[in-house]
Formats: C-alpha cells, sequence, structure tokens
C-alpha cells in the first residue's frame, strides 16, 4: 500500500504540475525544482484530495515542500 500511495502521488504531481514523471523524486521541491506556483499548490491539494478521498488541512500543509513530504502527508491522512 505504501509504494501505491507513493506512485499515486507522484503522478498526480506530474500531472498537476505538467512535469516529466523522472523529475518527480522524493528530493524534489515543489517551487525551486518542479516550479509550482501558488495557484498550482491550490490545484495539486485538490488534486491529491480527489485522487485518495481524503480532506486536506490547508493549516498544515505550509512545511509540505517536497515529493517526499508529500508523500509522507498523504500517507499519515490515508492511514
Amino acid at each position: 500500500m505504501a509504494d501505491e500511495v507513493a506512485d499515486r502521488t507522484k503522478k498526480v504531481i506530474s500531472t498537476i504540475l505538467k512535469v516529466p514523471m523522472e523529475r518527480v523524486v522524493p528530493s524534489a521541491h515543489f517551487i525551486k525544482d518542479l516550479g509550482m506556483e501558488s495557484v498550482k499548490s491550490i490545484e495539486l491539494m485538490a488534486a491529491l484530495e480527489e485522487e485518495f478521498d481524503i480532506e486536506i488541512d490547508s493549516d498544515k500543509v505550509g512545511d509540505v515542500l517536497t515529493v517526499e513530504k508529500s508523500i509522507a502527508y498523504v500517507k499519515t491522512v490515508v492511514g
């Protein structure tokens, strides 16, 4: 399940940010490495909520700035 969450999260990130999957590595920073703008962060959050049928607490995602942290966050919410 854990790998499935990681794979699905990376796919959503790749799709929303329009970057190739090979650039969506754990250490990739959304802004510095993947060129995410603030509008895209809202779109990404909504897409992850839809993909996993979860609700993301917008107050807690401020520190989620890398692919690795986003995967870890989704795992905590998904359980």
